[in-house]
């Protein structure tokens, strides 16, 4: 069935909208300008409530990491369903604890502690609060056009403007460059340039600062940013910096773990050369869709809280089977190395698209791709974004949007999409491209 023909029908896509306007808060963003209700998927496709099938390459949010109905997980989780729910930390959960044994595995920290939650906004929140107590200071250092989550303490430490909808805040966040490049005193600059430019940025920054400072925030890659990056080893300059303050360095990998970017594991790998960060905060692919994410940090900092904690849902024995069950998968399948070949060809694919007017930039690592958008005079195209991601639905395939403007294309398949996947959706993206851009 062809992607348009329920909106053509005015079907019950229209009449499901109406209802969600009714009873959900005005601000919930939804994608296109008419809404699709995802019914089902399989693998790397979905299915709409009205029958017609996407190419997914936007993944729940990056969330859908090993592919949709994964048989290997849902088994997984339809026994542990048979057996128990729920019991909280209260308990022993044999599955929370074989889940944190292997992630504390493959974090590459230093004596790793594991404490499960529920979403990347609270694990950004409770490293927030790790860093602060173990350092006695609510100073914290982000990146510009940095996204964290949406509690008040992670909206603090947001440098996005688009989603951070108060000046209140629990904390006092200095921030500093490390990824943009276009449209600001930066531009044009050389990735050794800009990273010595950012190095200078910080250390002016601390010097204006009172001395304590807690922990530097940052993700490898930028998500709800565009994807945008800071040029690999600048987070290991920063640490040289950071390690002469005592301060802590939290690497959010809520988007960039478990392998998307293909080059490494976690996307802190990129900026090994003076070690490991000192907290971690992970989500969205490890439960492949279970709300299911965490912190792991050096014991000597997760165990820095003095007082009693809990964690109702985190780490539950229904979420920590399901995502046992996708790490297996994962690994087994080896689509780290899956997400570096196939997306070189998704991006090679995408290169065709290069010399339209339109494309100002196209970025990023393995299958975490951006194509930043603008007008002819240089300036954000959020415009040709929202056209672009329609025409992508009506060709079959979905994406997502970022960027400071809203004006770069967000592609994130998962990880275990085929070449043919990715040539196919790659073209049809190109296409779109083409059909959004403004005549010259």
């Amino acid at each position: 069935m062809n992607a348009e023909a329920g909106f053509e029908q005015g079907g019950e896509h229209a009449r499901l909208a109406r209802r969600r306007a009714a009873v959900m808060p005005s601000w919930l963003s939804a994608m296109y300008s008419e809404p699709i209700d995802i019914e089902s998927g399989s693998g790397r496709h979905v299915w709409d409530g009205e029958g017609n099938r996407y190419l997914d390459f936007f993944g729940g949010i990056l969330t859908t990491m090993t592919g949709h109905a994964v048989p290997e997980v849902t088994k997984a989780v339809a026994e542990q369903a048979g057996r128990i729910l729920h019991s909280s930390t209260l308990y022993l959960n044999r599955p929370m604890v074989d889940l944190a044994e292997r992630i504390a595995e493959l974090s590459g920290l230093d004596d790793p502690r594991v404490f499960f939650t529920t979403s990347g906004t609270e694990a950004n929140d409770t490293a927030l609060l790790l860093a602060t107590g173990y350092r006695a200071s609510n100073q914290i250092l982000a990146l510009r056009n940095s996204y964290h989550g949406r509690s008040f303490a992670s909206l603090a430490v947001t440098g996005n403007r688009s989603w951070s909808p108060s000046s209140l805040s629990p904390v006092q966040t200095s921030y500093v460059h490390g990824t943009r490049r276009r449209g600001t005193m930066l531009e044009g600059l050389s990735d050794e340039e800009f990273t010595e430019a950012c190095v200078r940025d910080l250390e002016d920054t601390l010097d204006q600062l009172h001395g304590n400072v807690a922990c530097l925030i940052a993700e490898p890659i930028q998500g709800v940013g565009g994807f945008a990056a800071p040029p690999d080893g600048l987070l290991a300059r920063f640490r040289e910096v950071l390690n002469r303050h005592g301060i802590l360095w939290i690497s959010d990998e809520v988007q960039t773990g478990w392998g998307r970017t293909g080059e490494h594991f976690w996307g802190w790998q990129a900026h090994a050369a003076n070690g490991a960060p000192d907290v971690v905060t992970f989500a969205k692919g490890i439960g492949n869709g279970l709300p299911i994410a965490g912190v792991v940090a050096r014991g000597e900092v997760m165990d820095s809280v003095a007082a009693n904690s809990i964690s109702t849902f985190g780490g539950s024995p229904l979420t920590a089977a399901g995502a046992l069950a996708n790490l297996d998968y994962h690994q087994r399948h080896d689509l780290r190395e899956n997400a570096r070949r196939v997306g070189a060809v998704l991006r090679d694919e995408l290169r065709s698209a290069e010399s339209l007017s339109s494309v100002a930039e196209i970025r990023g690592k393995g299958l975490m791709l951006g194509v930043e958008l603008a007008r002819a005079d240089g300036t954000p195209a959020p415009e040709t974004a929202a056209a672009v991601t329609e025409r992508a639905r009506e060709r079959g395939v979905l994406i997502g949007k970022g960027g400071l403007e809203g004006n770069v294309l967000r592609i994130a398949p998962p990880l275990s999409v085929t070449e043919e996947e990715a040539t196919e959706g790659a073209r049809a993206l190109v296409e779109a491209l083409r059909a959004a851009t403004p005549a010259s």
